[in-house]
């Protein structure tokens, strides 16, 4: 039989409700905080402590489960309740890789207990001590960040449910570790024109996929989703309307863009237009060849038998046709950098940048790009004092005029 009980705790009080035994005999009490909001008087918060305790000790009677719960087994709850329903399935499988570290540390320890000291310390373990699975390299500070912001994301949701009236992770800092930022990997202008002269002696396929990467700046996801019905022949425009990816538990599956903004069209030039429209006789002369076994799904790139290309395709022909040709090696996703830097360097504005990349901020494009628009800003400013160079005796006599 449920009861409930209150005591003051600080600036909060503490809502207790018996929930009978457990198998073992053991108690089950199941508890909430609430805080009242400032500037209530005593008798509006006994009013509304009794209030409250109610609400929750029929909560508790519905078999809904409080913040007496243990944080891993909250988190699950959070999984199944909110992430699968609200996160994008590789974010998803993202934040699930996240709990190998989170739930060793703090997954033990009751939801209510946590304090924001024992989020730091993780934390600042993390940072200063983690290690990469993969190579064993120190974790990098964004990889720290998204622990933190998984937690986060399941306190809020605590809160949310009214389980709990505060966030631990409010006001938590990050360590500064002292590491060199990693340059990003691009090709230089005329690299790009040797790598289209290697390409002229690949398949199609990839020549295409290649050359229509270089051409547009569209995330791997972007490019794998692409389908026939995208493009927009008499006007040259190829539109991003979906994007193709992986996950272990799923394998190759379509989802949404990854923002809104991720949907975008673009305008191509016709040697890239030729190129597709051999590229789509060949791929109909194979269905032809294939008869029943070709599996058609309209996408541009496709395995033997027509089903959505694997993620890790393209990576792996780039990889090994680098090799062969002795070629300099950028992962696929420099391609996006190249095109980046190439508009910035040829004048074109942040904005149509951030565009055209499908970034959901011109911020994100600043953020990313911010060496390459710095060396532009200095080609602006050198150009201007080239123009206005009248030397001493003309700047002296432009102020005598004023």
């Amino acid at each position: 039989q449920t009861m409930a009980t209150f005591r003051k705790r600080g600036n909060s009080y503490q809502i207790r409700v018996s929930c009978g035994y457990d198998t073992s005999g053991k108690q089950v009490i199941q508890t909430m905080s609430w805080k009242p909001t400032i500037g209530m008087k005593d008798k509006q918060i006994e009013k509304e402590i009794q209030k409250q305790a109610a609400l929750f000790e029929e909560k508790c009677k519905s078999g809904q489960i409080t913040s007496n719960i243990k944080f891993q087994s909250f988190a699950e709850q959070w999984f199944e309740e909110y992430a699968v329903c609200n996160l994008r399935s590789n974010t998803y499988a993202c934040m699930k890789q996240l709990t190998i570290r989170v739930y060793p540390a703090i997954g033990h320890l009751r939801l209510d207990k946590i304090t924001r000291r024992d989020i730091q310390q993780f934390i600042n373990d993390l940072a200063l001590n983690g290690k990469s699975l993969k190579d064993g390299k120190p974790l990098s500070r964004k990889t720290v960040v998204h622990h933190l912001s998984f937690i986060s994301d399941v306190f809020s949701y605590a809160v949310k449910m009214e389980m709990l009236t505060d966030n631990p992770c409010k006001n938590i800092d990050i360590p500064k570790v002292a590491k060199k930022k990693k340059e990003k990997d691009i090709y230089t202008l005329e690299e790009i024109a040797q790598l289209f002269q290697l390409l002229k002696d690949a398949p199609l396929k990839y020549r295409t996929f290649f050359t229509l990467a270089i051409y547009s700046g569209f995330r791997r996801g972007e490019m794998l989703g692409l389908e026939w019905k995208d493009i927009d022949w008499d006007n040259c425009v190829i539109s991003v309307r979906r994007t193709s990816n992986y996950t272990a538990s799923k394998g190759i599956y379509t989802d949404t863009t990854k923002t809104k903004k991720s949907q975008r069209s673009l305008k191509f030039p016709q040697y890239v237009m030729d190129m597709l429209r051999a590229y789509r006789a060949e791929q109909d002369k194979e269905r032809e060849k294939l008869g029943t076994k070709w599996q058609d799904c309209d996408r541009l790139f496709v395995k033997w038998d027509g089903t959505p290309m694997n993620n890790n395709t393209p990576y792996a022909w780039f990889r090994k046709f680098c090799k062969k040709n002795d070629f300099r090696f950028c992962d696929v996703h420099s391609l996006r950098h190249f095109y980046a830097s190439a508009l910035i360097n040829k004048g074109v504005d942040v904005a149509t940048v951030s565009g055209a990349l499908g970034h959901s901020t011109i911020t994100t494009t600043m953020s990313i790009y911010c060496h390459e628009l710095n060396q532009a800003q200095a080609k602006a400013s050198a150009a201007i004092a080239s123009v206005l160079d009248f030397g001493e005796s003309g700047q002296t006599a432009c102020i005598k005029d004023k």
